[in-house]
């Protein structure tokens, strides 16, 4: 039996559909701004976002980085919440290929507000960098897949307006937010300079994201797309895919009622605990005292079960098109016989 894989919703596998359209993908050299797919894949996701245009990237992971290097000189500070993907899982990029410097910002619950935020805005102190950019995220990976609220959106995006600061989004899961509040993601994205989205996350294609802002913004996107070795060639062949998994986000309801459900269990197992709740997809859940996520993970492995384990004995398990009721009950009852040791 094939275990049931809730590390990631990146594990999935390309559906019928996808790899029909890939095939027959028509194609050109898209660093010369030739493939008709691509062009079709960011008009449709610049479309979706209320942006003036889109660039197809690699992965979420490069989108932030080039969004940020085009709206930041180096020097500069980039604010982030402190379990920020942004800051938590891109290697250190931005100091590393732009040379810019995050300053996390610990918020009690993953969600920042003005309040915490324009203390550290600096643009006239002689001795701190100046603040080019505040870096969001919707949904927020490392708690729990939480929607950031549109108010929240709103009011952050308003203060970086007052005090001449850009704003970026890191909407990789954007569609998980939209599908969990019925706020399209124009609205959830308003107000930002830029906004990245992955199309290999929960919308289950097997590459790529884009990264979508104004045309002038876009221009100097590609432009830091090609010095990041990110410039593709007959990329419709992916593309084809993306616009494919565009057209599926109407059943990401299904993995959150999921989620829900594998929260819902979690939550009944003694010793077992769930910080963050559970919003969309993602349920992070803390392993009873004196265990270890690693042995916990160890443990779910054995019992056919693939889960990521993470530091404060954190395990994490994500829904997605792969996983279905079974999954959901084979996790539960692993987990129940690894509490009982």
């Amino acid at each position: 039996m094939s275990p049931s894989d809730l590390r990631s919703d990146t594990v999935t596998r390309p559906t019928a559909a996808m790899r029909r359209a890939m095939a027959e993908a028509d194609v050109g050299d898209d660093v010369y701004g030739e493939d008709p797919t691509v062009q079709r894949l960011e008009e449709r996701t610049a479309e979706i976002l209320g942006r003036e245009a889109a660039l197809f990237v690699p992965t979420g992971s490069m989108g932030n980085q080039i969004s940020i290097r085009v709206l930041a000189r180096p020097a500069s500070e980039v604010l982030v919440e402190s379990r920020a993907h942004v800051f938590n899982a891109e290697m250190g990029a931005m100091a590393a290929l732009s040379g810019l410097l995050p300053r996390p910002i610990a918020a009690p619950d993953g969600l920042l507000t003005p309040a915490l935020v324009e203390p550290w805005i600096q643009t006239d102190n002689p001795l701190r960098p100046r603040t080019a950019l505040l870096a969001l995220e919707n949904t927020i990976n490392f708690w729990g897949g939480k929607v950031l609220p549109l108010d929240s959106h709103r009011s952050l995006a308003a203060l970086c307006r007052r005090r001449g600061i850009a704003l970026h989004l890191d909407g990789s899961r954007i569609w998980n937010a939209a599908a969990a509040t019925g706020i399209t993601e124009r609205e959830l994205s308003e107000g930002a300079e830029s906004v990245n989205v992955c199309f290999s996350k929960g919308l289950g294609a097997p590459v790529g994201s884009a990264v979508a802002g104004s045309r002038d913004f876009v221009s100097e996107a590609r432009r830091a797309r090609k010095l990041f070795g990110g410039g593709m060639r007959q990329a419709g062949v992916l593309a084809a895919a993306a616009l494919v998994a565009l057209d599926s986000r109407d059943r990401l309801h299904e993995d959150h009622a999921l989620a829900g459900r594998l929260a819902e269990g979690l939550a009944a197992i003694p010793g077992v605990s769930l910080p963050y709740g559970c919003d969309t997809n993602i349920v992070i859940f803390v392993v009873p005292p004196g265990r270890t996520a690693a042995a916990w993970a160890a443990a779910f492995r054995e019992r056919g079960v693939l889960c990521s384990a993470y530091p404060g004995e954190e395990i994490r398990m994500v829904t997605h098109r792969d996983v279905g009721a079974e999954d959901v009950d084979r996790a539960l009852a692993a987990a129940e016989r690894i509490a009982k040791g």
